[in-house]
Protein backbone atom coordinates (compact mmCIF):
# COMPACT_ATOMS: atom_id res chain seq x y z
CA UNK A 1 0.00 0.00 0.00
CA UNK A 2 1.25 3.22 -0.54
CA UNK A 3 2.28 5.51 1.89
CA UNK A 4 0.26 8.21 2.74
CA UNK A 5 1.32 11.52 1.24
CA UNK A 6 2.63 13.69 4.48
CA UNK A 7 2.23 17.59 4.51
CA UNK A 8 4.87 18.98 4.62
CA UNK A 9 5.85 22.49 4.82
CA UNK A 10 8.72 24.31 3.10
CA UNK A 11 9.18 27.59 4.28
CA UNK A 12 11.39 29.79 2.37
CA UNK A 13 14.54 30.85 3.74
CA UNK A 14 14.57 33.68 6.45
CA UNK A 15 15.48 36.73 4.89
CA UNK A 16 18.59 37.90 5.74
CA UNK A 17 18.81 40.77 8.64
CA UNK A 18 20.02 43.71 7.69
CA UNK A 19 22.52 44.82 10.12
CA UNK A 20 21.39 47.45 12.49
CA UNK A 21 21.99 51.33 11.01
CA UNK A 22 25.23 52.47 13.11
CA UNK A 23 24.07 55.49 14.85
CA UNK A 24 25.99 58.54 13.65
CA UNK A 25 26.03 62.32 13.84
CA UNK A 26 23.74 63.85 11.67
CA UNK A 27 26.31 66.77 10.87
CA UNK A 28 24.07 68.90 8.73
CA UNK A 29 21.92 69.34 11.72
CA UNK A 30 24.43 69.13 14.49
CA UNK A 31 24.97 72.47 16.19
CA UNK A 32 28.71 71.46 18.09
CA UNK A 33 30.40 70.48 14.37
CA UNK A 34 29.23 73.96 12.81
CA UNK A 35 30.85 75.76 15.90
CA UNK A 36 33.93 73.77 15.92
CA UNK A 37 34.32 74.02 11.84
CA UNK A 38 34.03 78.15 11.60
CA UNK A 39 36.37 78.35 15.34
CA UNK A 40 38.67 76.79 13.69
CA UNK A 41 38.54 78.33 9.96
CA UNK A 42 38.64 81.54 11.97
CA UNK A 43 41.27 80.96 14.28
CA UNK A 44 43.48 79.73 11.07
CA UNK A 45 42.89 82.50 8.83
CA UNK A 46 43.54 85.16 11.99
CA UNK A 47 46.75 83.29 12.85
CA UNK A 48 48.19 83.08 9.61
CA UNK A 49 47.39 86.86 8.84
CA UNK A 50 48.63 87.67 12.74
CA UNK A 51 51.34 86.33 12.26
CA UNK A 52 52.54 87.00 8.79
CA UNK A 53 51.78 90.72 9.52
CA UNK A 54 53.12 91.18 13.13
CA UNK A 55 54.61 87.92 14.14
CA UNK A 56 51.73 87.32 16.77
CA UNK A 57 49.73 84.35 17.04
CA UNK A 58 45.81 84.10 17.86
CA UNK A 59 45.91 82.93 21.55
CA UNK A 60 48.47 86.19 21.93
CA UNK A 61 45.87 88.76 19.71
CA UNK A 62 43.09 87.26 22.48
CA UNK A 63 44.97 88.02 25.30
CA UNK A 64 45.45 91.32 23.74
CA UNK A 65 41.60 92.49 23.13
CA UNK A 66 41.21 91.33 26.95
CA UNK A 67 44.01 93.81 28.24
CA UNK A 68 43.20 96.44 25.90
CA UNK A 69 39.73 96.35 27.32
CA UNK A 70 40.42 95.60 31.29
CA UNK A 71 44.22 97.28 31.10
CA UNK A 72 45.20 94.48 33.50
CA UNK A 73 44.35 90.92 33.97
CA UNK A 74 45.02 87.69 35.48
CA UNK A 75 45.47 84.46 34.29
CA UNK A 76 42.47 82.47 35.85
CA UNK A 77 40.56 85.62 34.44
CA UNK A 78 42.06 85.02 30.94
CA UNK A 79 40.98 81.08 31.63
CA UNK A 80 37.76 82.23 32.62
CA UNK A 81 36.70 84.48 29.84
CA UNK A 82 38.43 83.06 27.10
CA UNK A 83 38.33 78.70 28.13
CA UNK A 84 42.12 78.60 27.03
CA UNK A 85 43.78 76.83 29.90
CA UNK A 86 46.50 78.16 32.49
CA UNK A 87 49.51 76.30 30.77
CA UNK A 88 48.80 78.18 27.48
CA UNK A 89 48.20 81.76 29.03
CA UNK A 90 51.29 81.47 31.25
CA UNK A 91 53.09 80.99 28.29
CA UNK A 92 51.36 83.70 26.48
CA UNK A 93 51.93 85.93 29.19
CA UNK A 94 56.08 85.04 28.99
CA UNK A 95 55.96 85.57 25.08
CA UNK A 96 54.23 89.04 25.44
CA UNK A 97 56.60 90.30 28.69
CA UNK A 98 59.68 89.14 26.50
CA UNK A 99 58.28 91.59 23.78
CA UNK A 100 57.80 93.95 25.97
CA UNK A 101 53.82 94.08 25.19
CA UNK A 102 52.80 93.67 28.79
CA UNK A 103 54.37 93.90 32.24
CA UNK A 104 53.94 91.54 35.00
CA UNK A 105 53.45 92.25 38.73
CA UNK A 106 51.21 91.25 41.85
CA UNK A 107 47.33 92.25 42.29
CA UNK A 108 47.62 95.09 44.87
CA UNK A 109 44.24 93.51 46.37
CA UNK A 110 45.58 90.11 46.52
CA UNK A 111 49.37 89.85 46.26
CA UNK A 112 48.93 86.28 45.62
CA UNK A 113 47.76 86.91 42.29
CA UNK A 114 50.28 88.09 39.47
CA UNK A 115 48.58 90.45 36.94
CA UNK A 116 49.34 91.26 33.17
CA UNK A 117 49.08 95.24 32.20
CA UNK A 118 49.33 96.17 28.85
CA UNK A 119 52.09 98.49 28.10
CA UNK A 120 51.72 101.38 25.20
CA UNK A 121 53.83 99.19 22.61
CA UNK A 122 51.34 96.00 23.31
CA UNK A 123 48.08 98.47 22.79
CA UNK A 124 49.85 100.20 19.68
CA UNK A 125 49.86 96.57 18.49
CA UNK A 126 46.56 95.51 19.67
CA UNK A 127 45.21 98.81 17.28
CA UNK A 128 46.66 97.65 14.46
CA UNK A 129 45.66 94.08 14.79
CA UNK A 130 42.33 95.62 14.89
CA UNK A 131 41.79 96.63 11.43
CA UNK A 132 42.61 92.88 10.59
CA UNK A 133 40.17 91.63 13.15
CA UNK A 134 37.21 94.24 11.86
CA UNK A 135 37.83 93.21 8.30
CA UNK A 136 37.25 89.85 9.31
CA UNK A 137 34.33 90.18 11.31
CA UNK A 138 32.80 92.07 8.54
CA UNK A 139 33.31 89.79 5.76
CA UNK A 140 32.25 86.88 7.81
CA UNK A 141 28.81 88.60 8.71
CA UNK A 142 28.66 90.49 4.90
CA UNK A 143 26.34 87.60 4.13
CA UNK A 144 23.85 88.70 6.78
CA UNK A 145 21.49 91.26 6.97
CA UNK A 146 21.59 94.14 9.41
CA UNK A 147 18.68 92.48 11.82
CA UNK A 148 19.80 88.58 10.56
CA UNK A 149 23.50 89.82 12.98
CA UNK A 150 21.58 91.36 15.81
CA UNK A 151 20.09 88.17 15.99
CA UNK A 152 22.63 85.57 15.51
CA UNK A 153 24.54 87.82 17.95
CA UNK A 154 22.08 87.39 20.58
CA UNK A 155 21.60 84.02 19.97
CA UNK A 156 25.33 83.29 20.70
CA UNK A 157 25.01 85.62 23.34
CA UNK A 158 22.57 82.89 24.88
CA UNK A 159 23.87 79.61 23.96
CA UNK A 160 27.51 80.87 25.72
CA UNK A 161 25.59 81.83 28.75
CA UNK A 162 23.86 78.32 28.81
CA UNK A 163 27.41 77.01 28.38
CA UNK A 164 27.13 76.11 32.67
CA UNK A 165 23.97 73.71 31.72
CA UNK A 166 26.36 71.74 29.28
CA UNK A 167 28.46 70.92 31.52
CA UNK A 168 26.02 70.32 34.23
CA UNK A 169 23.98 67.87 31.66
CA UNK A 170 27.19 66.05 30.60
CA UNK A 171 28.30 65.66 34.29
CA UNK A 172 24.50 64.15 34.95
CA UNK A 173 24.66 61.80 32.00
CA UNK A 174 28.50 60.67 32.62
CA UNK A 175 27.71 59.97 36.48
CA UNK A 176 24.52 57.72 35.12
CA UNK A 177 25.95 56.32 32.19
CA UNK A 178 29.51 55.97 32.89
CA UNK A 179 30.12 56.16 36.85
CA UNK A 180 34.16 55.15 36.58
CA UNK A 181 34.06 58.00 33.98
CA UNK A 182 32.52 60.35 36.28
CA UNK A 183 34.95 59.35 38.93
CA UNK A 184 37.93 60.59 36.91
CA UNK A 185 36.37 63.44 35.79
CA UNK A 186 35.47 64.81 39.37
CA UNK A 187 38.94 64.42 40.48
CA UNK A 188 40.55 66.02 37.44
CA UNK A 189 38.34 69.03 38.03
CA UNK A 190 39.31 69.29 41.87
CA UNK A 191 43.12 69.37 40.69
CA UNK A 192 42.09 72.60 38.73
Amino acid sequence: MPRAATKTSIRAPAAPRKPAQPKVVDLPNYAPAYFTWIANKLSNGASKAYLASFDVGIETWRVLVLLALHTSISASRVVKVIGMDKASVSRVFKAMQARGLVTMGLDPEDGRVRMATITPAGQELHDKILQIALERDRALMAVLAPEERQVLLSLLRRLHDNLPAVEAATAKYVALHYPHAAQRRKKSVTEE
